[in-house]
């Protein structure tokens, strides 16, 4: 037990309980893994374990903060969520790392006004661009105008 296991020293503990006990999965019950989970899979991965490995449980804002007028319930509902995330860790599995090639590229649908003006702009950017529309002229609403305010240039 660590009061501040996102610490030096607590990631230090947590690194070494991993070596010296040849531990396979971490679960650390403590606060918002918004916050800290990132801090403790990179401990995972300096111990050479796979960061996916790592199972997070909140019981900071889940019990303590919800349940401070009670402290038995916050501490029996504390106790569950732990259990739970030992459950949960024994049925992780290594997520497998792909990298990917992406051709750069959008689809813009509807050649109206407004996805012509971001084709345009995509394409001005260096990026490829797929136009679709649905019906068989391009323009939209602007393509049935005759005139266009305020430079009376021709809607056609």
């Amino acid at each position: 037990m660590n009061d501040f296991t996102c610490s030096d020293p607590g990631q230090k503990i947590i690194k070494n309980d991993i070596l010296d006990l040849d531990l396979n999965r971490v679960v650390v019950a403590a606060c918002t893994p918004k916050i800290h989970e990132s801090t403790y899979r990179a401990v995972l991965i300096e111990a050479g374990l796979s960061p996916y490995y790592f199972q997070m449980v909140n019981i900071r804002e889940h019990c303590s903060f919800v349940h401070s007028n009670n402290i038995k319930n916050a501490t029996e509902k504390a106790i569950r969520m732990v259990k739970g995330g030992i459950n949960r860790a024994r049925q992780l599995e290594v997520v497998p790392y792909k990298e990917i090639p992406v051709k750069k590229a959008a689809l813009v649908v509807g050649a109206g006004i407004a996805g012509m003006n971001a084709a345009l702009d995509l394409a001005n950017q260096g990026t490829a661009v797929y136009l679709v529309e649905k019906e068989p002229t391009i323009g939209g609403k602007m393509a049935q105008l005759d005139r266009i305010y305020p430079t009376d240039d021709c809607g056609i």
